[in-house]
């Protein structure tokens, strides 16, 4: 007779990215490419090369602005996928959260780290504001487009920001969730960068 040991089934992440970023970033990115092959195809002398090293630089950095970020949150730890760096905060490591011109988690050693996909919309504050402020002025309650009472709306920003902070009270002093905060850089989108920079330079000075 046999026994089998059964892995506990991983947490799922919930996923924060910003639609508008990605939108413009695969549009920055065709039209570089539609100029770029242009240039390349028809350009004379140094010129195709030139441009390729102009893509070479440009395109990792709207990439890392616009495609890349991301923030995931499960039961057991915060991942930011940020522009340069991937950090990995276990519940237990985090401290806080701030919300000002954008937003941050703060880890235990005081440490800021921006999430960038998820940005502070001040538009989307003033918005929820005038709809709240309607609301009380008519002496009803109105409903929003997530169903909640127009005085219970909150921007989309906010509402990402709640629900992490909601995943850190509920599990910060689990024990799946000790350990210390990781850092690594994005090699993956800092070399071609900086390769492409270097060949520009190059490219432009002779």
């Amino acid at each position: 007779m046999t026994s089998s040991q059964t892995t506990p089934p991983q947490a799922r992440d919930r996923i924060y990215r910003s639609p508008a970023g990605i939108a413009g970033g695969v549009v920055l990115i065709l039209i570089g490419a539609w100029m770029g092959g242009d240039a390349v195809a028809y350009g004379d002398g140094r010129t195709p090369w030139t441009v390729l090293a102009g893509l070479l630089f440009v395109v990792p950095l709207v990439v890392a602005f616009t495609i890349r970020p991301a923030v995931f949150g499960n039961e057991e730890r915060l991942r930011l996928r940020n522009p340069f760096r991937d950090v990995s905060l276990p519940w237990s490591a985090v401290s806080g959260f701030k919300s000002g011109y954008s937003n941050e988690v703060v880890d235990e050693a005081g440490t800021k780290y921006q999430l960038w996909s998820i940005p502070v919309s001040l538009r989307g504050r003033r918005k929820v504001q005038r709809q709240q402020m309607r609301a009380a002025k008519g002496g009803r309650t109105a409903t929003g487009a997530s169903g909640l009472p127009v005085t219970e709306q909150r921007s989309t920003g906010d509402q990402a920001m709640d629900e992490l902070r909601e995943l850190h009270e509920a599990h910060a002093e689990a024990e799946t969730t000790q350990g210390a905060t990781k850092v690594r850089w994005a090699y993956e989108i800092i070399a071609p960068a900086l390769v492409g920079a270097v060949l520009l330079v190059v490219l432009l000075a002779i």
